[in-house]
């Protein structure tokens, strides 16, 4: 195998990947029904205006839909000071007793998350308190800060009564996170629509948006055509939302997310090719193309110990280039021989132009804020034509963002 490197996008300008979005065309509330919204079908290079409902009859035959199964946790909290001030607390992830989400969300007791504090300048000492019911009974949430980083603190929390889980203390008492650009409460439609209806694993601060847009009768309708699909997960967390505010992408840091893919899948991905393999929204992408660089550094790296983490610049440094079947099948053998049935990393993926990608051919997803990662993303796979779509967009009446309209990108 001959050494080899994907140009790098480290000197991109993130200006290069803009255009004006006027507030108006944000959406700030999900349409009635989750797939009636708008479908821009982009097909090698031609832009045709559809419906979400007409999905399954858009994809390729034999196509198959990767899902991420996250499911949004009630991350706000807003609790009170013993004079009576608001202070919100934004959970953003775990560091004790545990790191990894899941075996925090069932923690019971305490525990320390990193934390966003708003309101926090007048809260200099002391816990914090917030009471709340849980399965019908009276709660009570207490929260220290135990130090305070920067951009962040460490929220050490405690609660009655102590056998809850904090997944159940979260369901009590916290709101869901929507995007901050929305700039409004989080209601009772929200509870139900800024969740897909295959969500499963709780985790994550902010939707998988590109699922949103599913509902029961297009699901049965995939099946219906034999369409195949399979559940990732990636938690998404709040450095979804992060601008980049770099002038060239090497200033920018990519955040880490918690990935699980189970066995049977890497099973599927490997028996399906060389049909399409289409990710439904960009961390389900970042998910399976995380996962050919997880397969690759065993294949390039046998007697090391395994390193179940992907750096942003990962892709675009010097290396022995692995076929995508061998890559994947050297994931699938550690597990068989480590005797488990699901892969457990983190990534911090950087996909942007001159990217090459390796497991998916297509992408179903939302439209994305100016100079983000997400359009950065959307322009690797589709090239310059991202602004004709884009265009085309605005001036045929899309919604954007998370609760926006939807697009089948099929290069």
């Amino acid at each position: 195998m001959s050494l080899s490197a994907t140009p790098d996008p480290r000197q991109l300008s993130i200006h290069d990947f803009t255009y004006q979005l006027p507030p108006e065309r944000i959406a700030p509330e999900p349409l009635a029904e989750r797939d009636q919204s708008k479908l821009l079908l982009y097909r090698q290079g031609t832009v045709q205006d559809r419906q979400f409902r007409e999905l399954p009859a858009l994809l390729p035959a034999r196509s198959l839909l990767v899902f991420n199964d996250t499911k949004v946790v009630r991350a706000r909290l807003f609790a009170r000071r013993p004079t009576g001030g608001v202070v919100e607390l934004f959970c953003l992830e775990p560091v004790a007793p545990h790191t990894a989400i899941e075996p925090a969300m069932q923690q019971t007791g305490n525990c320390v998350w990193k934390c966003l504090v708003g309101n926090g300048k007048r809260w200099k000492e002391g816990p914090v308190t917030l009471e709340f019911a849980a399965a019908g009974h009276p709660a009570v949430l207490s929260a220290e800060r135990v130090e305070q980083r920067e951009g962040y603190a460490l929220i050490q929390f405690s609660w009655e009564p102590a056998h809850l889980p904090f997944a159940e203390v979260l369901r009590g008492a916290g709101h869901l996170p929507l995007p901050p650009y929305l700039n409004r409460a989080d209601t009772d439609v929200d509870a139900v629509r800024y969740q897909t209806v295959y969500a499963a694993h709780e985790g994550a601060v902010a939707a998988p948006t590109a699922g949103l847009h599913f509902s029961d009768a297009v699901l049965a309708d995939l099946t219906a055509r034999r369409i195949s699909s399979a559940r990732v997960t990636l938690h998404v967390g709040a450095g979804t939302f992060q601008p980049v505010k770099a002038e060239h992408m090497d200033g920018h840091a990519m955040h880490g997310e918690p990935i699980s893919v189970s066995s049977d899948v890497l099973q599927q991905l490997l028996q399906h090719a060389p049909n399409p393999i289409i990710p439904v929204g960009t961390t389900s992408l970042r998910t399976l193309e995380s996962l050919y660089w997880l397969g690759a550094r065993l294949v390039q790296q046998p007697t090391a110990e395994p390193t179940w983490h992907v750096s942003q610049w990962q892709p675009y440094e010097p290396q022995q280039e692995v076929a995508t079947a061998e890559a994947l099948q050297a994931l699938l053998t550690y597990l068989t021989q480590s005797g488990s049935d699901t892969l457990h990393a983190t990534t911090q993926l950087l996909i942007a132009p001159s990217y090459r990608f390796r497991v998916i051919t297509g992408l179903i997803t939302n439209f994305h804020q100016p100079e983000s990662t997400l359009l950065l993303l959307v322009a690797a796979l589709i090239g310059p034509e991202w602004r004709t779509v884009y265009e085309h967009a605005l001036a045929h009446d899309y919604r954007f963002l998370s609760y926006g309209d939807s697009s089948l990108l099929l290069p």
